[in-house]
């Protein structure tokens, strides 16, 4: 436990330089501190880049919000913080306060924390060590003013590296991922990897998503596997994941997410935005009844064997204790 009660992470402290206490002690603190006022804390990851998982994201959280629930988004795609655009906030500022950083707030339920809105350029690329990148997820987590919420919703970056493990290690106790992909195989070959990773991690998998699963053809209405189909339930058949739903390829999805508008709030009678509503719903039954059957555990302490009694010889003495 760290002696220091500052309520944010060292990287955001003037005396960081100067003092003399345990540093890494005192993050974990602060983040801990952070991490007991939130419900579920969600990841949402994938092996592969490009297959819509900061979408999934974004409209995990605006449909969780729209639902009445007290929600975040904390962006950890340090190289492609793509969440505020999506939410139409690019180029916002953040806001300290005496007790650390304070998230946008983009609904009136829904706070938003990125390292785009650190960035004067958001087109400057981020050069970063793994040493900054550790700093920058401490601070994420730890500095971060998230309050009281139901869901902390984490979008990671592509891949299984430094990000990944960091984050779900500042975390603790990480309640489900949600693995997004596409329908083709080279982007199924990578899901597997992602699977393996939460298992390793002690990470439960809440499912996997299939985004731009299809085409409706707005000519003909006939239906086009654009990338294939069925990819995403094969996997999860052959992983024994479940398999959340899948979300069409939609030219209305894109348009939206340009224009900073989640599609679950702009076009919420499309057929993507009702997929998705049973992929939130899913998402809540899950992570309820992984909670409560974690709650629900009872310790079993094994009974050990009796291999029997060592008699005491009285005569016996140690030989640095016989006097002279």
């Amino acid at each position: 436990m760290s002696d220091c009660k500052v309520p944010f992470t060292c990287e955001l402290c003037e005396k960081q330089l100067s003092c003399q206490m345990d540093q890494i002690e005192h993050n974990k603190w602060a983040i801990a501190q952070r991490m007991k006022e939130i419900g579920y804390k969600i990841v949402v990851m994938s092996n592969k880049g490009g297959v819509g998982k900061s979408t999934v994201t974004t409209n995990l959280g605006v449909a969780l919000a729209r639902k009445g629930y007290k929600v975040g988004i904390a962006d950890a795609d340090i190289h492609g913080p793509n969440i505020p655009m999506m939410l139409g906030v690019e180029g916002k500022r953040l806001k300290g306060s005496s007790g650390g950083v304070m998230p946008l707030e983009v609904l009136p339920n829904l706070k938003v924390a990125s390292l785009s809105f650190l960035i004067e350029d958001p087109s400057m690329p981020v050069i970063w060590r793994d040493s900054a990148k550790w700093d920058f997820l401490c601070e994420l987590m730890g500095s971060v003013c998230w309050g009281s919420l139901d869901y902390l919703l984490v979008d990671l970056p592509p891949g299984t590296g430094n990000e990944a493990i960091s984050i779900i290690e500042l975390i603790g106790k990480v309640d489900g991922s949600v693995i997004v992909t596409t329908p083709q195989d080279v982007v199924l070959l990578d899901v597997k990897k992602a699977i393996f990773f939460s298992r390793d991690s002690n990470v439960p998998i809440i499912g996997i998503v299939e985004n731009m699963s299809g085409l409706q053809c707005p000519h003909c209405n006939n239906y086009i596997a654009v990338f294939k189909a069925g990819g995403g339930k094969k996997i999860c058949t052959e992983l024994g994941v479940e398999f959340l739903g899948k979300i069409p390829l939609d030219p209305v999805i894109t348009e939206k997410c340009d224009n900073g508008e989640a599609f679950v709030a702009a076009s919420p009678n499309s057929d993507a935005a009702r997929a998705f509503d049973e992929i939130v719903k899913k998402c809540e039954v899950f992570v309820r009844t992984n909670k409560k059957e974690e709650a629900d555990k009872v310790t079993v302490f094994k009974e050990v064997p009796f291999l029997g009694r060592v008699p005491v010889d009285p005569n016996f003495v140690e030989k640095d204790h016989i006097p002279h």
